[in-house]
């Protein structure tokens, strides 16, 4: 079923893409005078987006149309459709074979970045560090009480990568979270059972005690990356 989505998406947004453009891969001029006109760029801005999320790039454009062509018109395929299902299935296994190592590769640069951060970061007095790696300044003290790690707490924060890319703030959208703390990453569990309510840390969390190889889709964070929170516990729901 998967492969068929995918197909879909291909159908759609790379017809759309050349469809009455001299350039094949220059975005047509949308022209949108109905709720179908709407409907249609909807459809195909949001399966391009996919396409490119998906890292496929590798179509070639006349052969894609002829293929769609012939199954509009339900004229015999050049190629029997099982064949096109392995095809299809074989393409993504690759294509997802080839994503891992390029995530593995970034991961092995961005450690030994985030190890020499991490390193050059003990040579400041405030700055300390856990049994598990986790380093940490403290901001504020506060004197409420600790949370456990099963407690749901409320927090403002500010999380940035070691070039100072801001990555995720609830400080800059103006509303505090709460989430229970057994269910983020290890560092944040860890890190702010350290705090009393009213308190302000900042932590530097290796990629392992952080989002590893696998950071969240569509974030600015790369695998490997160390993170960095300015993180204040308002309190312990």
């Amino acid at each position: 079923m998967k492969y068929l989505i995918y197909s879909v998406f291909l159908f759609t947004a790379i017809l759309i893409a050349t469809t009455g453009c001299g350039d094949p891969y220059k975005s047509a001029k949308a022209s949108l005078s109905n709720q179908s006109d709407s409907l249609s760029y909807s459809f195909g801005y949001l399966s391009a987006a996919n396409l490119a999320g998906e890292g496929i790039k590798d179509i070639d454009i006349e052969n894609f149309i002829a293929g769609f062509n012939t199954g509009l018109e339900e004229e015999d395929a050049l190629i029997d459709q099982m064949e096109m299902q392995m095809l299809l299935q074989t393409y993504f296994q690759d294509l997802q074979m080839k994503q891992m190592e390029e995530r593995a590769a970034q991961a092995d640069i961005n450690i030994q970045r985030g190890q020499a951060f991490l390193e050059e970061n003990l040579n400041n007095s405030d700055v300390f560090e856990t049994s598990t790696g986790l380093q940490y300044r403290v901001l504020r003290e506060g004197d409420g009480p600790k949370p456990s790690a099963t407690d749901r707490v409320q927090v403002h924060y500010h999380g940035t990568l070691i070039n100072d890319t801001v990555f995720d703030s609830s400080v800059d959208r103006g509303e505090p979270v709460t989430f229970p703390l057994n269910q983020v990453i290890p560092g944040w569990t860890e890190g702010v059972q350290l705090m009393s309510v009213g308190s302000k840390y900042q932590f530097f969390i290796p990629s392992d005690l952080a989002y590893g190889n696998n950071p969240p889709p569509g974030s600015a964070i790369e695998p490997g990356s160390v993170l960095i929170f300015e993180v204040e516990l308002l309190d312990i729901m």
